[in-house]
């Protein structure tokens, strides 16, 4: 269902899991000619999701790492949420933060991945760029979200649905680009090109925000370290054999360095089904317990606050400040 009859407009919607580089991809398919992207809105890294209210976020949907599951975030042209009403106040929620003077409309949510059709059917002249990035990247950089965190059996599980539900759905999708995180850090320049022709836009390449691998090869070290040194590598191991060949089907290895074809298990090493099996219990569980402390420490600390009289508040925000901006320049030195 459509409402907008305006053929001028574009909407690009930036697609991808956290973590996989859709923000600064969002932020540069921004810089372009005639382009606007949500900026100083004021909600988490400025994404559509926390503007509106007509679909559930993905921290309803069970948060990062998770929120694939869930049946409410994988939505369709056939969604109950597509009447008149709802794309009214849709639309309307992101209109306030777009530059009216610019027709290309961009929207970054990591759950579009999950709603292509959805959006598709919801706005005219729809554009969809969907960025995927190695899963050892993605799942470990999720685990520094404490407050989400999930074990990397968790993370290899989500990222492999979470994508494989996308395969099927863009088989209905009609304006598609895609790319792949490693290669756009190797060559900028290029996919900006791409993408501006893709929906019609201008580069001006002076103005793209730079990009860099170290975050990558510092993802990928550890991975390596763990399958080769941890006291638990028959675990990590384990998970390698058993997703390596549902992974091959997206291009990645769990078994060898990237860029390479250096193994980095010998064949035939790893724990055995059960072993491996008790291994992910246990660090699912582990990670449940990180995750339920540090929530639990942050409702207590919202509780707290609540509570305290608006001087101390104030004395304490100060004294945070202070102990946060020796950090930084501790960081710096």
């Amino acid at each position: 269902m459509q409402t907008d009859n305006n053929p001028i407009r574009k909407y690009v919607f930036v697609c991808g899991l956290q973590r996989s580089g859709t923000s600064v991809l969002a932020r540069n398919i921004g810089r372009l000619r005639n382009c606007t992207a949500f900026r100083n809105t004021g909600v988490l890294q400025d994404e559509g999701q926390y503007l509106q209210d007509v679909y559930a976020t993905d921290h309803a949907c069970g948060g990062t790492g998770r929120f694939g599951f869930n049946p409410r975030a994988h939505l369709t042209e056939t969604s109950d949420l597509l009447t008149p009403e709802n794309l009214v106040r849709l639309k309307a929620s992101w209109e306030r933060y777009w530059d009216p003077a610019k027709s290309i409309r961009i929207e970054k949510t990591p759950k579009n991945l999950l709603m292509t059709r959805f959006l598709q059917a919801a706005f005219p002249n729809s554009y969809f760029v969907v960025i995927k990035r190695h899963p050892v990247a993605v799942s470990m950089a999720n685990q520094r979200w404490k407050v989400s965190m999930a074990s990397l059996r968790m993370g290899f599980e989500h990222w492999l649905h979470c994508y494989g539900l996308y395969e099927e759905d863009k088989k209905h999708i009609g304006r598609l680009y895609e790319l792949r995180y490693e290669d756009y850090i190797n060559d900028p320049s290029r996919y900006h090109r791409e993408i501006a022709e893709f929906i019609g836009a201008e580069v001006f390449e002076d103005e793209m925000e730079e990009l860099a691998g170290a975050h990558n090869k510092k993802y990928f070290d550890r991975w390596r370290k763990l399958v080769t040194d941890s006291p638990f590598r028959q675990y990590y191991r384990y998970l390698a054999r058993k997703y390596e060949s549902s992974l091959e089907l997206h291009g990645y290895s769990l078994t060898k360095i990237p860029g390479t074809d250096h193994q980095l298990i010998p064949e035939g090493e790893g724990a055995s089904a059960l072993v491996g099996e008790l291994y992910c219990r246990v660090a699912d569980m582990h990670a449940f317990g990180w995750r339920l402390a540090t929530r639990t420490a942050g409702l207590t600390r919202r509780t707290l606050r609540r509570m305290l009289p608006a001087s101390v508040k104030k004395k304490l925000k100060l004294r945070y400040g202070q102990k946060e901006e020796q950090r930084v320049k501790r960081s710096l030195a």
